[in-house]
């Protein structure tokens, strides 16, 4: 199920880069937005939104909601750190010289089982 979303994720996000490199830039820039463009709103006059203005809403839309599945689940997996294993042996604390063995670990003492009378 993660993987379907996490590739419908990547598919949404090139196209949604895809989809805002093809739209034209509305010009006026700075100009406009402190009175230079004599428009009446806060953003300028913007007619009907274009089929390509939809696509970049719609791919966004999903986008978004497959940023938070993603979230979501990450959040509530299993961490990959396991409490159950064990710990690597520490470095011993002096470096030793090339070709000098290791000290070997004491092997594990194993008590005898009482005789039977």
């Amino acid at each position: 199920m993660i993987t379907l979303v996490t590739i419908i994720h990547v598919v949404v996000c090139v196209v949604l880069i895809l989809v805002i490199l093809l739209q034209a830039g509305k010009g006026g820039g700075m100009g406009a937005t402190f009175g230079g463009g004599g428009s009446q709103t806060v953003f300028g006059g913007r007619g009907a939104q274009t089929f390509l203005g939809k696509v970049t809403s719609a791919c966004a839309g999903i986008f978004m909601l497959t940023s938070l599945t993603l979230a979501y689940h990450a959040s509530h997996s299993s961490s990959v750190v396991r409490p159950d294993r064990a710990a690597p042996a520490p470095f011993p604390a002096v470096p030793q010289a090339p070709g000098a063995q290791q000290p070997v670990a004491p092997a594990p003492v194993v008590p005898a089982a009482p005789a039977k009378k």
